[in-house]
Order: structure tokens, then C-alpha cells, then sequence
């Protein structure tokens, strides 16, 4: 009841039809003065179940006042005829890249070594000047290291685990005494 109420209330009011979309929504506005201030209100009225979903994008954008004029039909043909380009288009790359998997699935060899895949650390390592000589140094100290008394050993790991980030709190924490390392 009510519903019809507003359709007869809408019919005596200053609204004007500005377009209509192709699901046969009807779309709105109306200007009113505020506070001395002109405001246009903007608004759809759905053909049939209220769906959201059912409001194409530029229409979306002109209810928001992203766009001043509301869509023409032109343009929404236009638009619409330019998605079914995009969407043909995504589906022959799709169809394209099947194939190419398919092609390549045949021919190519994969060897497993049976360790996880991922990175070679070791050959992002040598990029580094000093590297290759740190992995000699690295088992020199390997080959020592069962020479070594084990107080040499605790100190080495004692130096390579300090770090210049702030660890610990409680008792030895100081507010403000910390700096980055330079």
C-alpha cells in the first residue's frame, strides 16, 4: 500500500526521469534547496526485485556524483560492446595458454631432486664481493673448530649473536637510550 502511495506522491513532485538502464531501471533526480543551498538528489527505481547488482558501473558512478551527466544510451552500447571485446579476448588468452601448457607439458623434462623448490642462496651469495672467500673461511673454521678449547667457541657465538636492535625489557630496559645503528 504504501508502495503505491509514494508512486502517486512521486507523480506530484518535482523529480525528472534522466535515463534507463538495460535491466529497465529508472533512474532519478531532483533538486532541492537546503539551507540555501541547491543539492541534487539522486536515485534508481528498480524494475521488479530491488537488486543492486543489477546497476551497470556508469550508473553506479553517476548515483555517486562521480560523474555530472548521467550515461547515454550510445555510450552504454558502446561500453557494453567494448566488455564483450575484453571478455572474448580473456578467453582466447585463456584457450592460448591452455594449449601452450599443454604443448609444453609433453615436451618439457622435470627433474626432481626431491628437496623443496625455491631459491639458490649460494649463487645470490657470490654476488657479494668477499663472499668467496668468506665460504673458504667458512670451512677453514669448520676444520678448527674441533681444535679449539669449547670458552673460544661459547665466545665466538657470544659476538656473532649481538645485534645493534634493542633486545630484552625489565630491569635493563632504559626509555630512550637506544639508537639506530649508523
Amino acid at each position: 500500500m504504501s508502495k503505491w502511495l509514494g508512486r502517486i506522491a512521486g507523480l506530484f513532485s518535482s523529480r525528472s526521469m534522466v535515463g534507463k538502464d538495460k535491466a529497465g531501471n529508472r533512474y532519478f533526480t531532483r533538486k532541492d534547496e537546503v539551507d540555501g543551498v541547491l543539492k541534487e538528489k539522486r536515485w534508481v527505481v528498480f524494475k521488479g526485485e530491488e537488486d543492486p547488482t543489477s546497476v551497470p558501473v556508469e550508473w553506479i558512478c553517476w548515483l555517486n556524483g562521480q560523474r555530472k551527466k548521467a550515461p547515454t544510451t550510445e555510450e552504454m552500447i558502446e561500453l557494453e560492446a567494448k566488455r564483450e571485446r575484453v571478455r572474448q579476448n580473456v578467453a582466447l588468452l585463456k584457450k592460448e595458454e591452455e594449449e601452450r601448457k599443454a604443448r609444453e607439458g609433453t615436451t618439457r623434462k622435470v627433474i626432481n631432486t626431491g628437496k623443496a623448490g625455491g631459491p639458490d642462496l649460494r649463487s645470490f651469495i657470490r654476488q657479494f664481493p668477499g663472499s668467496s672467500e668468506g665460504d673458504e673461511h667458512k670451512e677453514e673454521t669448520n676444520e678448527m673448530d674441533e681444535v679449539r678449547p669449547h670458552k673460544e667457541k661459547e665466545a665466538e657465538k657470544e659476538k656473532l649473536s649481538e645485534s645493534t636492535e634493542p633486545t630484552g625489557s625489565g630491569q635493563t630496559f632504559k626509555p630512550g637510550t637506544w639508537q639506530p645503528p649508523t
